[in-house]
């Protein structure tokens, strides 16, 4: 004789002693389900997922680097990129010989460190003598020759004041290309 099968219960499924079960833990015949299948199943759902949205992003990118515009619009802006990198280099690269009011700087900023320094002011000199550091064209000659003729203590205040007056040259630069770059 074949076996009958219960009938599920019509309400909740009687009380035992200990912890109250909750829906999460039961399913609908009321046995739990299998821990390991669920995680399975997430991990399963993860993946497709991932795999997916890695073929949506392959496949739009593909598009996008199909296009022509997108081509024109890239050529262009390397080129742009390129012109603007050009005209910084040769801002930087000026030559003091033909540029007038750098070498009256220079000088100016030379002078007045002398005349600071000769008045005993040895922190006002190296102000202006970095300065002048900071417009000449060859400054590791410059800097050889203040070794020889500065008093060494001058000389080590100004070896600290470089750092800061680098930093302080890369501020002003970027600040002025900023300022160049602001459309209003």
């Amino acid at each position: 004789m074949a076996q009958r099968r219960r009938p599920l219960p019509a309400g909740p499924a009687p009380r035992a002693p200990g912890p109250r079960p909750t829906l999460s833990t039961w399913d609908a015949r009321g046995r739990m389900p299998c821990v390991r299948t669920l995680l399975g199943l997430l991990a399963a759902l993860a993946a497709c997922g991932a795999v997916a949205f890695l073929g949506y992003c392959v496949y739009f990118d593909r598009k996008r680097r199909g296009d022509p515009a997108f081509k024109r619009r890239l050529r262009d802006k390397r080129r742009t990129q390129a012109q603007k990198a050009e005209g910084q280099g040769r801002a930087q690269l000026w030559d003091p010989a033909k540029n007038e009011k750098l070498q009256e700087l220079f000088l100016q900023e030379v002078r007045m460190g002398e005349l600071w320094l000769s008045r005993g002011e040895h922190g006002m000199g190296v102000e202006h003598l970095s300065n002048a550091l900071l417009v000449c064209g060859q400054p590791q000659k410059l800097l050889n020759i203040f070794k020889h003729t500065l008093p060494p203590k001058v000389f080590e205040m100004l070896l600290h004041k470089i750092p800061l007056i680098c930093q302080q040259f890369e501020a002003d630069m970027n600040e002025q290309e900023y300022l160049e770059d602001d459309p209003d």
